[in-house]
């Protein structure tokens, strides 16, 4: 039996997002897939101990993979410890990764994880097509950015 006041601590699972995907790449379509993990790493992924910061997605022998998902070592884990930037099975259907990848193909689009998340108790993937913002285009956001943010300024000092 557990001690008096030593109640545990009941956290929601972490959503890790990928800011800098939104801030490279304009999203056209987006995708929920599962991803094929083991038991330790989807307990460091509930902890929110992972980073989708160079991560990609890639079709390889008609199979979706997700490349460069840094899934941090689960500490209380067992000897078994699984590589950190291991390539990782996306589960799609079939006719799904055929789709996403003749669009990537076609139109010169990128396929990046936008999002990590629980649902139903199982980790999914947000995975997106892109297209890669140009320079100006990104310079352009940052200006209306600021701009806005200082009208909002303005606005609360007169209130």
């Amino acid at each position: 039996m557990a001690k008096k006041g030593a109640a545990k601590e009941n956290k929601a699972p972490a959503t890790i997002n990928n800011r800098r995907a939104r801030f490279d790449y304009e999203i056209l379509d987006s995708f929920e897939a599962g991803i094929a993990l083991v038991g330790s790493e989807v307990k460091s992924v509930y902890l929110g101990r992972a980073h989708l910061t160079d991560a990609f997605c890639r079709v390889l022998r008609r199979e979706m993979l997700l490349i460069n998902f840094d899934i941090e070592p689960y500490d209380k884990a067992g000897s078994f410890a699984p590589e950190r930037r291991r390539d990782r099975k996306l589960l799609l259907h079939r006719k799904e990764i055929e789709t996403i990848d003749r669009k990537s193909m076609e139109k010169g689009l990128t396929i990046v994880p936008t999002r990590v998340y629980f649902k139903n108790g199982r980790v999914k993937v947000e995975i997106a097509l892109a297209r890669g913002k140009a320079q100006y285009d990104k310079r352009h956001k940052l200006a209306q950015d600021e701009e806005r943010r200082e009208m909002e300024r303005v606005r609360s000092e007169r209130l």
